[in-house]
């Protein structure tokens, strides 16, 4: 197995280097703020703040928002330790970026905000431990990393009346059955297999006629592969192997045998659905038996490493593979884009990775929905809950397709994907993060036309 142990050797280089960009400190919790610019005269809930440009506004308070300091504490629920750390640390990052211009140009009305940094070590245990936490410290979560994590405190979520905007694109957040506390963002698992698959198929026609599907268990890998199956469905693919729930990152013995089956199925796609090492083993093994075809999957199952300068399966990799994503990518050139880059610059950071805009887009619906709370002078948890859910039209400037939490699911539901291909040139001289973009925001005929009225998969079905 020489190529996957060299390709670990390289995955775990680069997430060595990715770290030294993560939030400083070994401690769990770590918070960041910029310099008060409120001057604030108040004593009780619901009291008064005078802002920075003199208006004064009674804004009743329960949790996480002191007017007496001037602050607002924002909740984060990262793995910066576990399967995903490598990109959330960056994401992490994008929000203190975010967070510090704002607070340096006044804040919300006059109010710092900080972030409480949590590290889940993607434990859905840990997970509901650092919430319960932090609960009442904050007025909202920011951040929370991870499908079934986040499905552990939704109950809970409902339950406290607390806003939550998850790191994880499960399609039951955009199921207003399920979802009363989170803002959804971004197509969903299931859209986004609709939409790449459907693209690669109507790129190469005739070049694909069958699939080869894989997945982890669970709300993430099931919701994705829930999707690929409808695609191939609709497209009229043959799914000549399919591994639902059949990967288990920690074994070993499971990566092989997916592979083996892979490889086994001749299939003309291969859509797998998993973490990035997972991922790279899978792929790995099918390429030492000779196996080509057109690889994609659900786009955390990507990592920049499979394609850095000393990676054996970087040329593989940049011919066989396209993939979905949620967010805009480092190159494109849009004025959210420029305006992120330039403040990433600005703060020390030099490698170009696309994940750091991931946390300029959850921090814009956070400032959102707290903007909106003030303006309707209740910045309590449910407050900026409600608020939250009244949003109807939240733009990013090019960084993010535009969303609402209004409506029914099938109106709320994000249908579109930027659609690119790995560049290790352009990763390697520096002038991209490592990626084309093909299509910046494509939405598939299957997708369009699909009434989305729940969640593609039911966590726990």
């Amino acid at each position: 197995m020489r190529i996957k142990s060299k390709w670990l050797a390289v995955l775990l280089t680069l997430g060595l280097v990715l770290a030294a960009c993560s939030p400083s400190g070994s401690d769990d919790t770590t918070t960041t703020s910029g310099d008060d610019g409120a001057t604030t005269t108040t004593a009780d809930e619901g009291a008064t703040t005078t802002t920075e440009g003199g208006d004064v506004a009674d804004i009743a308070t329960d949790v996480g928002v002191d007017l007496d300091a001037g602050t607002i504490k924002v909740g984060m629920l990262s793995d910066l330790t576990g399967q995903f750390s490598s990109l959330v640390q960056l994401i992490v990052k994008g929000h203190e970026v975010y967070w510090d211009n704002v607070n340096a140009n006044g804040g919300i009305n006059g109010l710092q905000v900080e972030l409480v940094v949590e590290d889940t070590g993607y434990l859905v245990d840990t997970h509901i431990q650092k919430y319960e936490t932090i609960k009442d410290e904050v007025v909202a979560f920011g951040h929370s990393t991870g499908s079934p994590h986040t499905v552990a405190i939704n109950d809970a979520l409902r339950e406290d009346g607390i806003l939550a905007i998850p790191l994880t694109w499960y399609s039951g957040w955009s199921d207003t059955n399920v979802n009363s506390n989170l803002l959804h963002h971004g197509a969903p698992y299931c859209i986004e297999a609709m939409n790449v698959i459907g693209w690669l198929s109507e790129q190469m026609g005739d070049a694909i006629s069958t699939v080869a599907i894989a997945s982890v268990a669970g709300d993430y890998g099931l919701d994705s592969h829930e999707g690929a199956i409808l695609a191939a469905d609709a497209l009229g693919l043959e799914v000549v192997y399919e591994g639902r729930g059949a990967i288990d990152a920690a074994d070993e013995a499971t990566l092989t045998e997916v592979a083996n089956n892979i490889v086994a199925s001749g299939a003309d796609l291969v859509w797998v659905t998993t973490g990035p090492a997972a991922y790279g083993s899978i792929f790995g093994q099918a390429l030492q038996q000779g196996f080509t075809a057109v690889w994609t999957g659900a786009a955390p199952s990507y990592n920049p490493a499979f394609i850095a300068p000393d990676s054996v399966i970087k040329d593989a990799i940049a011919a066989m593979t396209y993939w979905g994503t949620y967010y805009s990518v480092w190159s494109q050139d849009a004025p959210g884009v420029t305006e992120a880059k330039e403040l990433l610059e600005a703060a020390g950071v030099t490698q170009p990775v696309s994940a750091y805009l991931e946390g300029f887009v959850e921090a814009t619906i956070m400032h959102a929905a707290l903007e909106a709370a003030y303006n309707a002078g209740d910045m309590t948890q449910a407050g900026v809950l409600a608020a939250a859910k009244s949003l109807d039209n939240v733009t990013f400037d090019g960084l993010a397709p535009d969303e609402t939490f209004v409506g029914t699911s099938n109106e709320q539901v994000q249908r579109s994907t930027l659609i690119w291909r790995p560049d290790p040139e352009g990763l390697a001289s520096g002038a991209n993060a490592g990626e084309v973009v093909e299509e910046a925001a494509y939405t598939a005929d299957i997708a369009a036309a699909y009434q989305f009225d729940e969640a593609c998969y039911l966590f726990g079905s």
